[in-house]
């Protein structure tokens, strides 16, 4: 912009005023004083979207050498506007006119082309808040993806960060952030156990005659009610792994105004977090049972029912129109979404073959139809024989539905009431009148299945984990559980699912012990049976004589 740079420069006036406010200009007795007065500058602007032109004007300046220097800034932001580009000539124009007005910094050139770039307005300081909204609503991946990333700015990123200037961001304000989140960890570990212990004394235990409780113990009950009421409910703890998928989302935002060129740099890279390694599963073992039952604690988030306890399950669900999807999910592995997501078109049940090309997703407890979680998760697995005489019993009960509804929706059109027949979508399994099975009614039939019986708590995913073991237990080994599994790399599958059944950990040993030849040795039965084998007779003697001297 040569023509714009001559209509500019710096000069020196007096900026004495009188006791009216008004500058004395040349009545001021000092202005003789080569040394008096403060330098000026003064840039013409381009013109406005109004086509006015104004002049940008600074005053003030101890030193000619301090105020070249914000011309020479001004100057560069001139050196932006672009003569096919008007657009951007009235957005420089107001940007500089506001700056004047409100006597505010001149801001740097490279900061104003990151903007111009990224399409933000050159006026507003957006905070990271501000970003964050703007860049999960034009984010183009699953559904599911998106809304994972619009909770965790929700629910801990605005609130946490939002307030910072995008450009402003650093490392001590994300690490402080991370930090504040261990710190609310603890109380909430607090709170829950003070809870725990509060409810126990709220518990009343009727004696072996029974009978209510004496007036002094229900004034206490009630008291101690009271106080449990007056408590904070139970929180949940943002544990290593979640901490390190919002990390993720942060980061994944921030590279994304790199890309805009809003910022240079991303602070979320060099963020020192506690390792988000997957949980290994665990089996309910009896002294595992006892320790929950004591303290209401889980030993693992991840915990893996053991075989008693799973036939005990799938006895009480025989009755479950949906006893054919847990039984399946056991022993194959399906994850939920792709049970209820199945097809028909795709179970060979003569072959034992089946294939889950389809899930249903749940968002916001509206549910949707998409691909499975990744490409291994199309692959085909084989069903055993007794899933494919259960599937078989389960189709024949399903067409006895269909028949059933079709007859029920008859006769209430017949009565003049609007009730569509059967809606054959094609899935395994679905509602009695043929629509989609909501993936969180078959996790609410699992859990009241489970507390029928009595069983330690799991999670629905969690038979996906037993399946993964009884596999391992069968005699298959690690790629045989990734395959069954359908993972994507044999290390998730080993970090994660291959918790083994106590008795086949038990067999491995038994069997490494046998290979080693000894000289004497107790026989195997004799020790686990808990008799002294010979040569333990002469360790026992000597432990003896020890004891009598």
């Amino acid at each position: 912009m040569p023509g714009t740079r001559r209509a500019g420069g710096i000069s020196k006036r007096c900026e004495c005023r009188g006791p009216d406010t008004k500058r004395l200009g040349a009545k001021c007795p000092e202005l003789s004083k080569r040394s008096h007065g403060k330098y000026q500058l003064r840039q013409e602007l381009p013109a406005n979207a109004a086509g006015e032109r104004k002049t940008f004007r600074r005053t003030g300046y101890t030193t000619s050498k301090d105020a070249q220097g914000d011309l020479d800034k001004v100057r560069s932001i001139l050196d932006l506007v672009e003569d096919d580009d008007p657009h951007r000539g009235h957005q420089i124009s107001d940007l500089l006119t506001q700056v004047m007005r409100d006597r505010a910094p001149i801001p740097d050139a490279g900061e104003v082309k990151r903007r111009l770039t990224g399409g933000v307005a050159l006026d507003s300081a957006m905070t990271v808040g501000e970003w964050l909204d703007a860049w999960v609503t034009a984010k183009k991946t699953k559904r599911r993806t998106t809304s994972s990333y619009a909770s965790h700015i929700r629910v801990h990123l605005e609130p946490g960060l939002g307030h910072y200037r995008l450009d402003r961001l650093n490392i001590g304000h994300v690490q402080a952030f991370f930090d504040a989140i261990d710190d609310q960890n603890e109380v909430a570990k607090a709170e829950n156990a003070a809870r725990r212990e509060q409810e126990a004394r709220c518990k009343w235990r009727p004696g072996t005659k029974g009978g209510r409780p004496s007036r002094e113990v229900s004034e206490r009950l009630t008291a101690e009610r009271a106080k449990l009421a007056a408590m904070s409910p139970y929180r949940l703890i943002t544990g290593p792994a979640t901490k390190q998928r919002i990390r993720a989302t942060l980061r994944a935002a921030l590279n994304g105004a790199i890309r805009k060129q809003l910022i240079i740099f991303n602070p979320a890279e060099w963020i020192e977090l506690e390792s988000g390694k997957r949980p290994k599963a665990k089996l309910w073992t009896k002294q595992h049972v006892e320790h929950w039952e004591r303290t209401g604690e889980k030993p693992s988030p991840v915990m893996v029912w053991t075989p008693e306890q799973l036939g005990a399950f799938l006895d009480e669900a025989e009755s479950s129109r949906l006893y054919s999807f847990f039984h399946l999910i056991a022993f194959r592995g399906l994850r939920r979404g792709e049970g209820v997501g199945q097809d028909w078109r795709n179970v060979d049940l003569d072959a034992g073959l089946i294939t889950p090309a389809k899930a249903l997703v749940v968002d916001n407890w509206e549910v949707f139809e998409d691909d499975p979680k990744t490409e291994e998760s199309t692959s085909t697995i084989a069903l055993d024989s007794l899933n494919v005489a259960v599937l078989r019993d389960h189709r024949k009960r399903q067409l006895a539905e269909r028949d059933e509804w079709n007859r029920y929706a008859a006769g209430e059109r017949a009565k003049g009431k609007d009730v569509p027949g059967w809606v054959d979508t094609g899935k395994v399994w679905a509602e009695p009148d043929g629509t989609w099975l909501h993936p969180e009614k078959v996790s609410d039939e699992f859990r009241r299945i489970y507390k029928r019986v009595g069983l330690p708590p799991i999670n629905l995913r969690d038979l996906r984990h037993l399946a993964a073991t009884l596999t391992h237990a069968g005699g298959g080994d690690i790629f045989a559980v990734k395959k069954v599994l359908r993972h994507s790399t044999i290390q998730l599958t080993g970090d994660t699912y291959t918790e083994l059944l106590e008795d086949v950990d038990r067999d491995i040993a038994e069997k490494a012990a046998g290979l080693v030849p000894r000289a004497r040795r107790a026989p195997a039965e004799e020790s686990l049976a808990g008799e002294p084998a010979a040569d333990d007779e002469d360790d026992d003697q000597a432990g003896d004589d020890l004891e009598a001297e």
